[in-house]
């Protein structure tokens, strides 16, 4: 039997390549946009990939099923309720898909969206049991899936509860879970691990939710739990429903005058180095979003307009065409072009540049205490701040900063805090963009670090 797991770390997504090596046949779950890994794969092991597999119509990135079919000729198999557009060979819950010795089986596990179906795996070479399962967006390692992407949330978790306590549960203890996402992807909960796969018993020992065996207490714990829905969900599903996308988008270079020019003319200015580069000498006006950390696209997409132009400048070319890939990968595509030669070409012209003061966190905690008009902005998520956040602070998720947040004044000092500096650095480009004249980047550590140097929280929550 042949099964590989091809994870898309920026994303935190996981696909996969099974198939039988005796019949030299193979199919790929859940792929990529970027689909040349499954081709090369398919090289190596000397096999034909003759069908894709959806467990649904994701919403946090685009699929690679249409430029698969166009490469290989293969076959699209999703749900009859996903109702898409393109061609394909739809299927209900107990289809079965033979790979040789292969056998695939759906099982139908609504919940995160009506079509969602999850795969059991079965290798007749030795067992006639499933082995695996390739869970999709329904059961992850360490959490569940989020509820409210397609459907009123509650129907959703009420889905969720019946689909895994129906389906999965029902499976062998022995059973691999191998799941559509890892840790860090937003359609999941704040539990979801990097560990790459799991086992059902496992999952049902360990798993909080699935140890709450009442459906409504169940729906209640999952929702309490709930993030800020992904960036442009629904235009991604639009887009992986639609007719099929094969193409991707051609990132032309760019000489300084003419970003210059683009940004002039309204072109949003993505810098995606580093965000200690970033903070030493910039573009004016740019966002700092580094490509080289898990995250780059869902960032990108939750700041940037899908109408507005995107230029993006990094640390050489390549950089900068790395970056334009993930752009592609979360259905953003109006990509103007990247600064020909990365930031050197800027600074040989002796372009005006900006910067960002980066404070650690005992430089924060001393500098609040001798300058009154420091103003410290929180810029993780709510149910951050809420567990603790520190005394005086406001607060704003970074994603939802689009001017000077309401009761801040950009004449004076603004400290962006998150959790580790990685949202923070966002957060200070986004108000400087916006008119802030003293933005201050904190790094190592953010609030759990002021937490855990015992400098105090308004709430008085220790966090863990």
């Amino acid at each position: 039997m042949i099964f590989r797991q091809i994870t898309h770390d920026d994303l935190g997504c996981a696909s996969y390549l099974i198939g039988d090596e005796r019949a030299r046949v193979v199919a790929v779950v859940d792929p990529r946009f970027e689909i040349d890994e499954y081709l090369e794969l398919a090289r190596y092991l000397g096999v034909h990939i003759e069908h894709v597999l959806e467990t649904h119509n994701h919403a946090d990135h685009v699929s690679g099923h249409g430029r698969l079919a166009a490469a290989t000729g293969a076959t699209i198999h999703v749900h009859r309720e996903a109702a898409p557009e393109y061609e394909h060979e739809p299927f209900d819950d107990g289809w079965e898909l033979r790979l040789g010795r292969v056998v695939v089986r759906a099982l139908h596990t609504p919940g995160h969206r009506p079509e969602h179906t999850a795969f059991a795996l079965i290798d007749t070479a030795r067992s006639e049991e499933p082995w695996a399962v390739l869970s999709g967006d329904s059961l992850f390692v360490g959490d569940v899936a989020r509820p409210d992407l397609a459907i009123e949330r509650q129907d959703g978790a009420r889905g969720i509860f019946r689909s895994l306590h129906d389906k999965l549960l029902t499976l062998p203890d022995e059973t691999e879970v191998w799941p559509g996402h890892l840790g860090g992807s937003l359609c999941g909960g704040p539990g979801m691990d990097l560990k790459v796969s799991s086992t059902i018993a496992f999952e049902r020992r360990h798993n909080e939710l699935l140890r709450e065996p009442d459906e409504q207490a169940f729906v209640e714990r999952s929702l309490a739990r709930l993030g800020p829905q992904p960036p442009n969900f629904q235009a991604i599903v639009e887009l992986n429903r639609g007719p099929l996308v094969t193409t991707g988008v051609e990132l032309l270079p760019l000489a300084p005058r003419q970003v210059e020019q683009r940004r002039r003319d309204g072109a949003l200015v993505v810098d995606v180095r580093t965000d200690l580069q970033f903070d030493e000498a910039h573009i004016p006006g740019a966002v700092c979003i580094p490509a080289v950390r898990a995250g780059f696209g869902t960032k990108l997409a939750w700041i940037a307009a899908r109408d507005q132009d995107i230029v993006l400048v990094g640390r050489d070319d390549d950089d900068a065409r790395r970056a334009g890939e993930l752009a592609v990968a979360v259905g953003i595509r109006k990509l103007a072009g990247f600064l020909a030669g990365g930031m050197t070409s800027w600074r040989i012209e002796r372009r005006d540049v900006q910067h960002v003061d980066r404070l650690g966190v005992p430089q924060l905690h001393k500098r609040a205490q001798d300058d009154p008009d420091l103003q410290i902005v929180d810029v993780r998520e709510r149910s951050e701040w809420d567990a603790g956040h520190i005394p005086g602070s406001h607060h704003v998720p970074y994603h939802d900063i689009g001017d000077i947040p309401e009761g801040l004044d950009p004449q004076r000092p603004m400290a962006a805090i998150c959790g580790s500096g990685q949202r923070a650095g966002v957060a200070a480009s986004l108000l400087q963009r916006y008119g802030a004249r003293h933005p201050v980047h904190v790094v190592d550590g953010g609030v759990p670090a002021w937490n855990d140097l015992g400098y105090g929280m308004e709430t008085g929550y220790t966090l863990a």
